[in-house]
């Protein structure tokens, strides 16, 4: 028997002007000819994000949602070049705080997935460098919340430039130089177009993180199509996390755009994968990348209803034995 918990990704489709990554460009920052005047509107911005969030997380509460994941974009230009003199994280600490309180009250597992520019690989020192300050923007997030950062940003493992075997080295080489603060908040995935399972298993081995797998783009992107040969491997790189084993669901928008994802699951494509893994884990916290959100967490809690050898648990969980 096992513990499925779903999750679902920064917007509700269900609760209104609720978006936590309301943003400025530079070019509209630009345009406040008072400098000051521009930064303060910045943190109110961000101030906003932060009050959506925790409307968003009042409303999982309220639906019995209990894994959410955060939006990278809760500071806007937080890291731009032009503005590395802005101490953005003092305004919001209050308002940082509460989100963190309310998580935590709640029991609820927050995390990230910064964006695909986020490269530990690149080959470019200036990528790199930048990769590491806005992992570091996450790590602040997260210690200002007053949540434990450990496994909480999940990375691509980056470019792979033509040369897997050479980009995976490059990551262990650059793993080194990153800080070990920030090497404790990340988790691995393997993504449907360069690292195939295997290739971010290596990785995950080596160096002694989390994997978390997707599904989707296992389907996607694979040598070998049988992953489940695997899945004892990918349980164990969690084996000193001290959360549960995490991996993505998703299904493919259609045959011809297959690594696009739908606006919904596909509870038959899940339960292949469920069904393989049952009893192997305690629990797993299943993350939902579809368009459809929050809205795709319901649809699918509702169309499991009744099916064998599941037990309904609460809004968002159930038991498959």
């Amino acid at each position: 028997m096992t513990i499925v918990r779903l999750g679902y990704v920064a917007m509700s489709m269900e609760l209104k002007n609720a978006s936590p990554s309301k943003t400025m460009t530079f070019s509209q920052f630009q345009k406040i000819k008072d400098r000051e005047a521009a930064l303060r509107k910045l943190e109110r911005i961000a101030l906003i994000n932060l009050n959506n969030t925790l409307r968003l997380l009042k409303h999982n509460a309220a639906s019995d949602i209990h894994f959410y994941r955060l939006t990278s974009r809760l500071i806007p230009l937080a890291n731009h070049e032009e503005l590395l003199d802005w101490d953005y994280m003092k305004p919001l600490l209050p308002s940082l705080r509460e989100v963190g309180d309310y998580a935590k009250e709640n029991k609820m597992r927050l995390d990230f997935h910064p964006d695909h520019f986020v490269l530990i690989n690149s080959p470019k020192k200036s990528i790199f460098q930048n990769s590491i300050m806005t992992l570091k923007l996450h790590y602040l997030l997260l210690k200002n919340m007053g949540i434990d950062t450990t496994h909480r940003c999940v990375l691509h493992v980056g470019g792979n430039y033509k040369e897997t075997e050479k980009s995976l080295e490059r990551f262990v080489d650059n793993w080194g130089l990153v800080p070990k603060s920030i090497q404790n908040i990340i988790m691995l995935e393997n993504d449907d177009t360069s690292f195939t399972l295997g290739d971010t298993l290596y990785l995950c081995e080596k160096i002694g993180i989390p994997l978390v797998f997707d599904y989707h783009h296992h389907l996607a992107h694979h040598h070998h199509i049988h992953w489940e040969d695997n899945w004892s491997r990918v349980v164990k790189t969690w084996e000193s996390s001290p959360l549960p084993i995490k991996m993505h669901i998703s299904s493919p928008k259609s045959e011809k755009e297959f690594r696009y994802h739908s606006d919904y699951v596909d509870p038959t494509m899940f339960f292949t994968f469920l069904n393989q893994i049952k009893g192997s884990v305690p629990q797993i916290d299943c993350m939902i990348e579809a368009k459809q959100k929050d809205k795709a967490l319901f649809k699918l809690m509702e169309d499991i209803k009744g099916w064998p050898n599941i037990e309904i648990i609460d809004a968002s969980s159930f038991y498959i034995k």
